[in-house]
């Protein structure tokens, strides 16, 4: 993790002095003796792993989001506060008129809201927002020159965009279901009704971005998108981004009511602070990347570095009193504040059905070993050795892809996809001829670290223990996520292992993931095609929320354990700590960093927390 260091800066300056009898600071380069955050209000944001890309048509990560939706604008957001989650206006200037039928929705943008200051415009001034800007944004992602992967969000769903794809994606070419009718008014027309459509319109893949600036950098727009969100990217590698308040930002003075907010159980948090003030509050938000717990947790406790950090399973027990209710011990209530709750989104490891030594074969028999297969190494699979190794024990294990903070979550589900049993696996294999000499080599890709390489390991003892020869179970390291990523896209791997958080609160959203359409460089990196599985999911996404989607849905949900798709699932229980002068309510999941315009940092000795409160949440 890469930090300032005023010590660093202060031997350096020493060492340049040293030599001689007297050192003139005029001779000493600027940037070794100024911090250049001094002077500045500093939210300092850690993250696991750094993204691959920040071109929204790419945004197909939690960490690409949290920069995307805090430095270019969506129609619609989620509100700060609301629980469970509920959308609101943002770029759009209301709700948008829609047809009798559910097919034709006309939304109207807000005047005036202008595009960052940047060297793609003339005069290096941000011009104003438009519809078709919107519109040239969304086309995009389905222009394969991009390599996009949001597309799956709207295949097949708006009139003529699949066409215009196939057709070569001229952007000179108008689109019939997604037009800009004025300056200000955007026209989407649907080919069937789309519940979740305006939910895809607050996603990071939807964010609004100019033409120019496509165009002028080319293939460096994922190093430097331009937007009109409350910040400005000013840096960016694989170690750190650094943002700067969009000066120009529009002025909107926080409605805590509108944003959700809850005294009861949110006023710890300080928040109340923010009301009536317009964000963002800050100058500047650092995000640092570093996919190991350790170093995020050193960053953490010095106290000068990072001011927000997931706590690591092995370090509940230091920092708890209590489990239930959380509660800090006194030494960390001093300097932190806590959440926990259950994610919303899971982790996963599911086969790659391309992959004809693991999913699908054009020998039917062969088809029906490889299935022998992938169930045989789901019954090895120790969830709760692994739950209790990773997550502190908190986490939830469940059977398949609805995940438990969903409506559609049945908790009746039978277990027995997510139960050890080494001897039902090793009959499996017996049964259908697999044995040491012929059980294909299984390839573990992971990124790069010390708990990613742990966990292999883990995985790997467990196969031995069902047969597999300790030479046939590879681990293929890859430097960053985004690398790994990228194998997973081009299908380099047989194993998909990842999480998935939720993009808006419905199990439609892990569903897709198995959608026969959707497969590589779509959401379904497993490449899944099952015709039932695919009917009923066509059939349920043009339906309402109610009992007879849910039903559809927990049917799908059977196919995908019946093909056993792979080990499935697991919901973290985050834990959290953040300095105490940071006011602010951490949330990780939907679109993840669409809170951070809200962010106030107090001076160093403040406390958000509201005096009369105790610690307990």
């Amino acid at each position: 993790m890469r930090v300032t260091s005023t010590r660093y800066r202060t031997l350096l300056l020493a060492l340049l002095c040293a030599p001689v009898t007297a050192c003139d600071d005029a001779s000493v380069p600027a940037p070794l003796t100024q911090d250049p955050d001094a002077g500045l209000k500093v939210y300092h944001h850690s993250m696991d792993e750094s993204p691959a890309s920040l071109d929204p048509v790419q945004a197909a990560n939690i960490y690409a989001n949290h920069i995307l939706e805090n430095t270019l604008d969506t129609l619609y957001a989620y509100k700060y506060l609301a629980r469970p989650y509920e959308l609101k206006t943002n770029l759009a200037d209301g709700w948008p008129e829609i047809s009798e039928d559910r097919l034709t929705y006309t939304i109207r943008i807000k005047r005036g809201v202008r595009f960052q200051d940047d060297a793609c415009f003339p005069q290096g001034r941000g011009r104003e927002v438009t519809a078709a800007d919107f519109v040239y944004s969304l086309k995009r992602n389905f222009d394969p020159k991009n390599r996009p992967q949001g597309a799956w969000f709207w295949q097949g769903r708006i009139v003529g965009l699949d066409e215009w794809k196939d057709a070569g994606s001229d952007h000179a070419k108008e689109v019939p279901g997604l037009l800009a009718l004025d300056r200000y008014t955007i026209q989407v027309r649907l080919t069937r009704p789309y519940p979740q459509l305006l939910d895809t319109f607050a996603q990071g893949y939807s964010g609004v971005i100019p033409r120019e600036a496509v165009e002028r950098y080319g293939r460096e727009f994922g190093v430097h998108p331009v937007g009109s969100g409350p910040f400005k990217l000013v840096s960016y590698d694989s170690a750190r981004a650094v943002l700067d308040r969009n000066p120009h930002y529009r002025q909107e003075p926080v409605d805590l009511a509108y944003e959700g907010y809850d005294p009861a159980t949110q006023r710890y948090s300080g928040v109340e602070r923010i009301a009536g003030r317009s964000p963002p509050f800050v100058d500047r938000v650092i995000f640092d990347f570093a996919s190991d717990d350790a170093s995020r947790w050193n960053s953490l406790t010095k106290g000068d570095e990072i001011q927000y950090a997931a706590v690591p399973p092995e370090k509940l027990d230091e920092i708890l009193a209590s489990r239930s209710p959380p509660r800090l011990k006194p030494e960390y209530a001093e300097r932190y504040q806590l959440i926990v709750g259950l994610e919303a989104g899971f982790v996963f490891e599911v086969f790659n059905f391309s992959d004809p030594r693991y999913g699908y074969h054009p020998d039917p028999v062969q088809a029906g070993r490889n299935k022998a297969l992938r169930c045989a190494i789901m019954k090895a699979f120790d969830w709760p050795a692994r739950n209790e190794s990773w997550y502190g024990g908190l986490a939830r294990v469940f059977p398949g892809v609805i995940v438990p903070v969903t409506a559609e979550f049945d908790p009746d589900t039978p277990v027995d996809t997510i139960t050890r049993d080494v001897p039902g696996a090793r009959r499996l294999l017996a049964e259908n001829g697999w044995n040491a000499g012929n059980l294909p080599e299984f390839v573990y890709g992971n990124s790069a670290g010390v708990k990613q390489r742990m966990m292999f390991e883990q995985l790997r003892a467990w196969l031995i223990d069902i047969g597999y020869p300790t030479e046939k179970v590879i681990n293929k390291n890859y430097a960053t996520f985004g690398d790994l990523s990228r194998a997973w896209k081009q299908n380099e791997l047989p194993l998909i292992s990842k999480g998935w958080g939720l993009d808006f609160p419905d199990a439609e959203n892990t569903l897709q993931l198995f959608y026969g359409p959707n497969g590589s460089p779509g959401s379904n990196d497993a490449n899944y095609r099952n015709p039932e599985f695919d009917r009923l999911y066509e059939e349920a996404s043009v339906m309402l929320p109610g009992p007879e989607r849910t039903a559809i849905y927990r049917r799908m949900n059977e196919i995908l354990l019946q093909d056993c798709v792979g080990m499935t699932g697991l919901s973290r229980t985050r834990t959290y700590l953040w300095h105490k002068n940071v006011v602010g309510l951490p949330d990780r999941e939907i679109t993840g960093g669409f809170w951070i315009k809200f962010v106030d940092v107090l001076p160093k000795g403040e406390s958000a927390r509201p005096a009369d409160l105790g610690q307990e949440i």
